[in-house]
């Protein structure tokens, strides 16, 4: 046997083993809708296999195993919440932090990560303020690891992966168990409401198309899915049929997706999709350019269907909800849907409190206290503004300058731009409600290489 031909018979077996997860995600979904607590079994059963694959593997080869299940575990944060597979609702955040932990401890970190030390550090002092606003109560642990749950966990995770180094073929497989629960949760939406017509209410926000959910919380998941579903279209597709099996794929979960009606994650998916998409392009070969265009020309047509196929499915009402319109057509006054207003009372915590800010949590609180209702920030910006004062200023410094620095001296992540702009896009819509933009953010930070080709030499004969 050739290289040539072990070379392919390497790649069957690979994409077999892809087509078997698939195929296992859809089961799966299936046991979730079917299964009374399946869910919960499901739950615990991915923390085992994953705490398994992390303890058993080399250390070299522990950070690939620890971003495996991160990220496996942030693509199918949102299916737990919305089936009850969590015990408690901060679960994917804390699993993703004691994974890292568990990283940090074999590993390591990079000597040029103490920025992310400095960050974790900054965000003490809203904890002390909180103690003496709120007090020490039964709701003062829920209220910190609300708000806190998600920072500490993108400090943890940047801390950990930092200049750690990994293959791009890696990377892509670290991508791939983002997908996998994304499919599943995509399989389980179409058994829990099947007919669009019938879920339709308006141009708002849509929760029985979104699995009883938070479409907001939903939309941002399967807008990662097709961001991760895209890049495997373009990057690890060799054959007709993978083309095809991935169109369809991500032909789905773009479906699922557009009809939340949330625009949030939607907007974003196409954002970083556009940025992936560019860089790729841009450091490719000139017959790689061809491929890639070829793709692309798959992919628009691929846009272009399920935008007709879902204007037909929502009787033309997904047409007036990102015209910011409602449903007789008449345009709204306020495009953010009050997300405005949260920020300008975010603003005044800060104005009112510029040195140390209102507290963790502390925005929420004062909303309660007079009379607003229960209502959390959307925008993560104006959250540290309010929470943190002027230590907010230099928290977002670091979390900006220190990846655009990294990147000045190390280009090779062509998915740089895109993990960066899905954490700053979903902290302005979404907060840091997911572990999503934590853990994506910490994956712009990788120190991507690049496999060397094998170099033939000519055989002397004497």
């Amino acid at each position: 046997m050739n290289i040539g031909t072990l070379k392919r018979n390497v790649q069957e077996n690979n994409h077999d083993h892809y087509l078997s997860l698939v195929v296992l995600h859809f089961v799966l979904a299936l046991l979730v809708h079917f299964v009374t607590s399946f869910s919960k079994i499901y739950f615990v059963g991915v923390i085992l296999y994953f705490f398994y694959r992390i303890f058993s593997a080399k250390n070299s080869n522990k950070p690939k195993e620890v971003m495996i299940a991160c990220c496996y575990i942030v693509g199918s944060e949102v299916l737990f919440r919305m089936t009850g597979g969590t015990f408690f609702y901060e679960a994917a955040k804390y699993l993703v932090i004691i994974y890292v932990l568990i990283g940090l401890f074999f590993n390591g970190i990079s000597g040029t990560a103490y920025a992310y030390f400095i960050f974790l550090i900054l965000l003490v002092p809203s904890v002390i303020v909180a103690y003496f606003e709120i007090g020490f109560d039964s709701n003062f642990r829920t209220n910190i690891a609300f708000v806190l749950s998600g920072p500490v966990c993108l400090g943890l995770s940047a801390l950990y992966l930092f200049d750690k180094k990994l293959l791009m073929s890696d990377l892509l497989d670290v991508l791939k168990y983002l997908s996998l629960p994304v499919i599943s949760m995509t399989v389980y939406l179409f058994l829990y409401s099947p007919s669009i017509k019938d879920t339709l209410r308006g141009t708002q926000s849509n929760f029985e198309a979104s699995g009883g959910f938070g479409p907001n919380q939903v939309a941002t998941i399967l807008g990662l899915g097709m961001f991760a579903l895209t890049v495997r279209l373009f990057m690890k597709s060799p054959s007709f049929i993978l083309k095809v099996i991935n169109i369809i794929l991500l032909g789905l979960v773009s479906y699922r997706g557009i009809v939340t009606f949330s625009r949030g994650g939607i907007v974003t998916a196409i954002v970083i999709v556009a940025a992936f998409l560019f860089v790729l392009y841009k450091k490719s070969s000139r017959s790689q350019k061809g491929r890639i265009v070829y793709s692309f020309f798959l992919l628009s047509i691929l846009a272009v269907s399920v935008w007709v196929f879902t204007s037909s499915q929502t009787d033309g009402l997904i047409d007036k909800r990102y015209s910011n319109q409602d449903k007789l057509g008449r345009e709204k006054e306020d495009l953010s849907t009050g997300r405005v207003d949260l920020f300008l009372d975010d603003l005044q915590g800060f104005i009112d409190n510029p040195f140390l800010g209102v507290g963790a949590n502390g925005a929420k609180e004062l909303r309660l206290k007079n009379g607003l209702g229960v209502k959390a920030s959307h925008n993560e910006i104006s959250r540290l503004l309010s929470e943190h004062g002027l230590l907010a200023f230099i928290i977002l410094l670091i979390l900006i300058m220190k990846p655009l620095l990294y990147r000045n001296t190390n280009k090779k992540n062509i998915f740089f731009f895109a993990f960066l702009g899905f954490w700053f896009a979903t902290i302005n819509h979404s907060a840091m409600r997911l572990s999503a933009p934590a853990f994506i953010y910490a994956l712009a930070l990788l120190n991507v290489n690049y496999e060397k080709r094998p170099i033939r030499r000519k055989r002397i004969i004497t």
